[in-house]
């Protein structure tokens, strides 16, 4: 069950992050509609019954894919998008939290996404800081509305969580979270267990570089507009290091017939504080590289294996 919700949601997710395509500042480059309707078909015949998106993703675009590719299915999944991001006609972003933004936002989804009620809304990020309690006000206000039916928050602090907590019952909480990005371990993920919020953690293989395939050769040949070549973790002297702690995770999924990214992914949901993990999808092929994470689990070994190449 996700927090306090009626939510049963199964531990891996379909993120639609990339589904956004290219040509807007946190891009993955161009992508296919065709292949992202396919991938998430596939993860729905592969039992997976939630789809997380955003407003801002493509602009926009995310959601009328993931529409689309909900509209095609009987059997319909949840579906979880998020607010505070705005954008103009240069397609430049804005930050707004102010009540008028959350609740207009929230109707151009529920348009974008053919949809008359989301079933998680999540503010995307906690800024401006200063307006939280008003957006967050906002959202409880159209949970009470029916225009979405549980109400969340993505990249909040401790401290930006026990400021709105008074105001309405948190459901869930989506951070980052990985073997490179641990960060939550100490504060987030103890709040959230004691407070009953659901996480939901996202990037655990952090953009794709844990999954086993990536390489030095793919980032150099990356498009100008996938933002993951600008980040730390994909240049060095970061990422000679991340690539010898896929070739960790490869010889512990050997043993297992697993991949690298599946490994990671486990590593993720070890915690019994985290719910379930976003997994971003492309195309139907790379639900294979992923989709054993569900019910794969580490030995406590295989931690101690992990956890040794860490700290080195």
């Amino acid at each position: 069950m996700l927090g306090n919700s009626d939510l049963k949601i199964t531990p891996l997710g379909v993120g639609a992050w990339a589904m956004g395509g290219g040509g807007w500042a946190f891009g993955w480059g161009p992508q296919d509609d065709a292949d992202s309707v396919a991938a998430v078909h596939a993860a729905l015949d592969a039992g997976w019954n939630w789809i997380d998106t955003a407003a801002v993703y493509g602009l926009g675009h995310a959601e009328i894919v993931v529409g689309k590719a909900v509209r095609e299915r009987t059997a319909k999944p949840y579906v979880f998008t998020k607010c505070a991001r705005i954008w103009d006609e240069n397609r430049q972003i804005g930050k707004r939290l102010k009540a008028e933004s959350v609740k207009k936002e929230c109707e151009d989804s529920l348009r974008r996404l053919g949809m008359d009620t989301i079933d998680l809304y999540q503010i995307h990020w906690p800024e401006p800081d200063e307006d939280i309690e008003e957006g967050w006000k906002a959202m409880s206000e159209l949970k009470a509305e029916g225009k979405v039916r549980w109400i969340g928050i993505s990249n909040f602090s401790r401290r930006q969580m026990e400021r709105i907590a008074p105001i309405a019952a948190i459901t869930s909480l989506q951070p980052p979270y990985s073997l490179v990005s641990p960060e939550i371990e100490s504060e987030i993920l103890p709040y959230c267990a004691e407070n009953n919020i659901g996480t939901l953690v996202y990037s655990p293989m952090k953009s794709g570089l844990l999954s086993g395939s990536m390489t030095r050769e793919r980032i150099a040949a990356m498009p100008q507009d996938d933002f993951r070549q600008r980040t730390p973790n994909f240049q060095e002297p970061l990422l000679s290091r991340n690539l010898a702690l896929v070739e960790v995770l490869r010889a512990i999924g050997a043993r297992h017939g697993r991949t690298p990214g599946e490994v990671a992914i486990a590593w993720t949901l070890r915690r019994p504080e985290v719910t379930g993990a976003i997994v971003g999808l492309r195309s139907p092929a790379q639900l294979e590289g992923v989709k054993g994470a569900a019910t794969f689990r580490l030995s406590p070994e295989e931690l101690a294996e992990i956890e040794a190449f860490r700290n080195r």
